[in-house]
C-alpha cells in the first residue's frame, strides 16, 4: 500500500514519547503536516518535533482532559495549520491499584485522562470535519479494555468506554463520511516494558502467541491504513494490534 498524506493535518494527542511519537513519525514519513500535543516534558516533545520528517509540524501543550483548553487549542490547531483531517486519541496514564485501596481521585484522574479527554477532542475536531464532509477519528484503546486484569479496573473501564464511545460516534457523523475506529494495542515495547525483570518478560511473552512484543511502529501503521482511502469502507471498529494475546 502506498500511503500518501501530503497536506492533511493529523492531530496526535499524548504524542511525546512511546506509542504516540511513533505514530506521529509514521504520518510524517508519509507526507502529513502533524501535529503533537503534550502535557509533561517540553524537552520529550521538542524532541519528538525534531525528529519528524518533513516541514510545517508543530507541537501544542494542554491538558486533553479540560474540555475548556481542548476547544482552544484545536482553534489553533486548525488555524495554524489549515486544517484537521485526521485525529489520533492517544494520551493516557495508568493509576494501578486493588479495588479496596483505590483512592476516588485515582479512578478519577485515569477516568478523565483516557476516556473525558477522548470526548472533548472529538467533538472539537468533529466539528471541523462536519464541515468538510470527511475525517477519521482513530480512538487508541488496549487490550486490557477487551480483557480486563487485576488492579487495573479504573484503566479497563476507561479503554472499554472508549470503544462504546467510538462504535456510537461512528453511526452520528458516517452520513457525513466521518469515520471512527479503535487500535487495542497489546504489550508495545517501552520505557516501562524496557523496565521489566528477564522474567517478567518471558511470563508475558508465554501468553502472546506470535512470540514477542509489539513496537510502536506496528501501531502507527494500524493507524495508517484506518486513516487512508484504503480503510474507506470501515468505521465502527476495533483493530487489534496484540500478537494474538486476545482475538475477538
Amino acid at each position: 500500500m502506498n500511503f500518501d498524506f501530503s497536506n492533511k493535518v493529523v492531530v496526535v494527542t499524548g504524542a511525546s514519547r512511546g506509542i504516540g511519537a511513533g505514530i506521529a513519525k509514521g504520518f510524517a514519513d508519509h507526507g502529513a503536516k502533524v501535529a503533537i500535543t503534550f502535557n509533561s516534558s517540553n524537552d520529550a516533545a521538542q524532541s519528538t518535533l525534531n525528529s519528524l520528517k518533513g516541514s510545517g509540524h508543530k507541537s501544542f501543550k494542554f491538558d486533553v482532559s479540560k474540555p475548556d483548553q481542548v476547544e482552544s487549542a484545536m482553534g489553533r490547531i486548525h488555524e495554524e495549520m489549515g486544517g484537521l483531517e485526521v485525529l489520533i486519541n492517544n494520551a493516557g496514564i495508568t493509576k494501578d491499584q486493588l479495588i479496596l485501596r483505590m483512592k476516588p481521585e485515582d479512578w478519577d484522574q485515569v477516568l478523565e485522562t483516557n476516556l473525558r479527554s477522548v470526548f472533548a477532542c472529538t467533538k472539537s475536531a468533529v466539528k471541523v470535519m462536519l464541515k468538510a464532509r470527511q475525517g477519521s477519528v482513530i480512538n487508541i484503546t488496549s487490550v486490557i479494555g477487551q480483557t480486563g486484569n487485576g488492579g487495573q479496573s479504573n484503566y479497563a473501564a476507561s479503554k472499554a468506554g472508549i470503544i462504546g464511545f467510538t462504535k456510537s460516534i461512528a453511526q452520528e457523523v458516517a452520513s457525513r463520511q466521518i469515520r471512527l475506529n479503535c487500535i487495542a494495542p497489546g504489550f508495545i515495547q517501552s520505557d516501562m516494558t524496557d523496565s521489566l525483570t528477564e522474567p517478567q518478560k518471558k511470563a508475558i511473552l508465554e501468553k502472546v502467541p506470535l512470540g514477542s512484543m509489539g513496537e510502536a511502529q506496528d501501531v502507527a501503521n494500524a493507524c495508517l491504513f484506518l486513516a487512508s482511502p484504503f480503510a474507506r469502507y470501515i468505521t465502527g471498529q476495533t483493530l487489534n494490534v496484540n500478537g494474538g494475546l486476545y482475538m475477538s
